[in-house]
């Protein structure tokens, strides 16, 4: 790593483009690592989220645990996965916690939980395990990754952000058939100790090489004035995702009611998508489909989930990130019906298609809401920003697990399909309110960039 000579680009909004520094000058490394990094990272904690509920059912015989104890560990787990995003974003902003120092704790919590349900058959240290230092770890894991590649790709933000997304998914794959085939109540704990040991080692890894860009930070290759003029003019994509007039705080971002109501979405449509991971296999094998097919509908469900995510990153460059969004829950939305039917009528092809859309719409919406939040508010307080926003899969987490499976308990899988399905549309019908904020005032057209001689040495 060398000290380099940065200049800064100021456009007449006040947004701040820093140029001149190359990666290799800043970690001595390409950009790339910051999206194979993260990517690693993310599969490694993907099985917390994808592989519980071919988990649960052993751990349920063994330990004397209830549907409803086992599913309210999801639930727990999830509030806290999503409760730390907002205060390690803004540690990670005010230089209180660095992105590695992030990963590492991260890792250690990750591995605690699943040594915690290896060994303890005791609920309320299983809930402090698994559900609280678990959830607090693959938090940490999910909320730097996303921020990651998103400060090292400030001009290709959708595509890559879906891929690295996509890996909190389709990592889990191999480890559903694992847990599907062969854990019993004699072998879980040596099944379940390996998963642990491969989080700590694999994380810590990756994380010990995490840097941040700094604020600002724009590829010295791509010069914003032509980026700007060429995406408008060639391909159109800026005009569908055109930059945030302005670096917003939380505050400020708070305040034009749009961080509000992306929230308010990701609650509905979060806590739909856990309910179609949490309970998928179950609903299969009440359906009468067996324990290979349960687990290849959960494969299916996760492989779409984590592909899906980077092919709506790629589309929503082209077509629009809120257009492709409200595509995506209406999609999510339909899927519900179309199990519910499919798993009543014991019609096992329309089941596997069915999972597919499941997998689809209950995953893809979350790189296009990774993506949106700078769009709309800046890349400087990312981490806060859609710290904030991702906190919403807390209330969210509680409604797809726990309180899911109350429903499920009085109304049936028919009565809980019918209102993730109903609800689902409602959070498609929310997002046509989504504007970006100050973009009606500060028309693309009318953007011109002005440089401001600030060169100085960075290091």
């Amino acid at each position: 790593m060398t000290a380099a000579s940065y200049q800064e680009i100021t456009d007449e909004n006040g947004r701040v483009y820093r140029i001149g520094e190359s990666p290799h000058d800043i970690m001595g490394r390409s950009r790339s690592w910051m999206v194979w990094l993260p990517w690693i990272a993310m599969m490694a904690v993907s099985v917390f989220e994808y592989g519980w509920g071919a988990v649960e059912g052993t751990l349920e015989e063994k330990y004397g645990w209830t549907l409803s104890d086992a599913f309210w560990l999801a639930s727990v787990w999830a509030v806290f996965q999503a409760a730390v995003a907002f205060p390690a974003g803004r540690l990670r902003e005010k230089n209180i916690v660095s992105a590695k120092t992030a990963m590492l704790v991260g890792a250690l919590c990750s591995g605690i939980g699943y040594f915690t349900i290896s060994h303890s058959g005791n609920l309320v240290l299983a809930f402090v395990g698994y559900s609280v230092l678990g959830g607090i770890g693959a938090g940490l894991v999910y909320a730097t990754c996303i921020n990651m590649v998103g400060k090292w790709y400030p001009e290709k933000r959708g595509a890559r952000t879906g891929f690295v997304n996509g890996g909190f998914a389709y990592g889990a794959v191999p480890f559903i058939y694992v847990f599907a085939a062969l854990l019993t109540p004699t072998n879980y704990s040596v099944i379940l100790d390996v998963m642990g040991v491969y989080m700590l080692i694999a994380v810590g890894i990756c994380g010990f090489l995490f840097k941040d860009p700094p604020k600002s930070w724009w590829p010295k290759e791509v010069d914003p004035l032509d980026w700007v003029r060429n995406r408008r003019t060639k391909t159109g994509g800026l005009a569908k995702n055109p930059p945030a007039v302005k670096q917003f705080s939380p505050m400020e971002a708070i305040r034009t009611g749009m961080l509000p109501l992306m929230w308010v979405c990701l609650v509905i449509i979060g806590g739909v998508s856990l309910f179609g991971i949490n309970f998928e296999v179950p609903f299969a094998k009440e359906s009468g489909f067996g324990p290979f097919v349960a687990a290849s509908s959960a494969g299916v469900l996760s492989i779409v989930n984590g592909t899906g995510r980077a092919v709506v990153g790629w589309v929503s460059d082209r077509l629009g990130r809120r257009q492709t969004l409200t595509i995506v829950l209406v999609i999510a939305g339909g899927a519900q019906f179309g199990v519910l039917y499919a798993g009543n009528t014991h019609n096992l092809p329309l089941f596997m298609v069915f999972a597919f859309l499941t997998g689809f719409g209950g995953g893809a919406f979350y790189p296009l809401f990774a993506s949106l939040v700078p769009d709309y508010f800046g890349e400087n307080n990312n981490a806060s920003n859609y710290g904030l926003v991702y906190s919403a899969k807390l209330v969210g987490g509680v409604g797809g697990g726990g309180l899911a499976a109350g429903v499920i308990s009085a109304w049936g899988y028919t009565g809980a399909y019918v209102l993730a399905g109903c609800i689902a549309v409602l959070a498609a019908a929310l997002t046509l309110f989504l504007r970006q904020p100050g973009r009606m005032r500060h028309q693309l057209a009318d953007t011109e960039l002005v440089a401001r001689p600030s060169a100085s040495a960075g290091g």
